[in-house]
């Protein structure tokens, strides 16, 4: 049989092509921060007692929950202590191998679609449906884990499964739509992040926008998304300019469309976010 769980690993970016599967089980789980990556990611939540937040949106998760994680969305479980351990199955999928599936007739994008009426991060699943999407996941994990005759052809047919089983549950399943946070200010704050990150934003223009003192913002903004509002601004900056080198757009043409005041401000920030420079990112 494979391990059951394994150690939990902190990395956001892909080893394998495909895919990659895992199951935690955390009795004392650390903080993860907030975070984005260039993959889909499903997440079923099993045990502990954690909200799960959204670009600004959050959730209290029960046993069961499904969220499904785009790559331009930047999330962040925040874990309570609890008597029972965490416990989750993370599933990634590459968005190649979503692109080569995905015929005319039928898209496995569909349920990840942000754009799409009624989207929804997190799905509330039924009993049966508990049990059918955790019984894919169990035998996908065992599979990857435990080398055996016509192994890949096998976790290729059940990752396939799992996608096609999720997109058909889509419009059956209750979509919940992720709560508001309980400050409308963060909430207004992060709109108007994602509408003019290629701005030059500040502390006081935005203090002087939303009317309120930058004490205030700084510390009401940080209590609701346990980060600062720079990092915000700097992630969100970050994730839009490897979707736009991803697309084929030069650096130095990148850095000046998501905001950052020159080139050499962009170069340090994506270095040390991503361990790599914009360039080597794209493979020069």
């Amino acid at each position: 049989m494979y391990k059951p769980f394994e150690h939990f690993d902190s990395r956001q970016e892909m080893r394998q092509a495909s895919y990659e599967i895992f199951h935690y089980s955390d009795p004392h789980p650390g903080s993860v921060a907030l975070h984005h990556h260039d993959f889909y990611e499903v997440y079923f939540f099993i045990n502990g007692s954690v909200d799960y937040l959204v670009e600004g949106q959050t959730c209290r998760l029960q046993p069961g929950d499904l969220l499904l994680i785009s790559p331009l969305e930047l999330h962040q479980p925040i874990i309570h202590p609890n008597r029972e351990p965490y416990e989750r199955i993370v599933l990634w999928i590459s968005p190649s191998f979503l692109h080569k599936y995905t015929t005319p007739y039928t898209s496995l994008f569909r349920c990840f679609d942000i754009s799409r009426p009624g989207h929804s991060n997190l799905i509330k699943l039924t009993k049966t449906q508990q049990i059918q999407m955790r019984a894919t996941l169990d035998q996908l994990l065992q599979e990857t884990r435990e080398p055996a005759f016509g192994q890949d052809l096998l976790c290729l047919s059940l990752l396939l499964q799992f996608t096609i089983q999720l997109n058909r549950l889509i419009p059956a399943v209750e979509t919940c739509p992720i709560q508001k946070p309980r400050s409308t200010l963060t909430d207004q704050v992060i709109d108007y992040i994602s509408n003019h990150y290629h701005e030059q934003i500040s502390l006081d223009l935005l203090a002087e926008r939303f009317f309120v003192s930058k004490y205030h913002l700084s510390h009401e903004f940080n209590r609701v998304m346990g980060t600062s509002l720079y990092r915000y601004i700097t992630l969100k900056r970050l994730l839009m300019a490897k979707q736009m080198l991803s697309s084929g757009i030069s650096p130095t043409n990148v850095y000046e469309a998501c905001g950052f005041r020159d080139y050499a401000n962009f170069y340090r920030a994506f270095k040390a976010e991503y361990g790599a420079s914009p360039s080597q990112f794209i493979g020069e």
